[in-house]
């Protein structure tokens, strides 16, 4: 059974769109803790294929150790941008080019 913070996560992450890219610290955030996103990060690693968790990265953009190839597949396939497993520019979200 999940906590209602992790229940707020998954729906944070769970909203996010097709090309949508943002940071662990983001999804904290906006399930209402901010500075939490090692928690984000936790919840999202047991996950599996749940929640679509190739949509959060970083705050830097570098994609996590664990399934970057299959990470970076899935965001490509988004039109995100990509350049040695970290994200260039997305679509939208905190990596959009304006």
């Amino acid at each position: 059974m999940l906590t209602q913070f992790q229940q707020q996560m998954a729906a944070a992450v769970n909203n996010l769109g097709r090309g949508e890219v943002v940071s662990f610290g983001d999804i904290a955030a906006a399930a209402g803790r901010p500075g939490a996103s090692r928690a984000a990060g936790r919840m999202l690693s047991q996950s599996m294929d749940t929640l679509p968790w190739w949509r959060v990265v970083y705050s830097s953009g570098h994609l996590p150790p664990c399934n970057p190839t299959v990470q970076s597949e899935r965001l490509v396939e988004e039109g995100v941008q990509l350049n040695a497993f970290r994200v260039v520019s997305a679509p939208k979200g905190r990596f959009k080019r304006t």
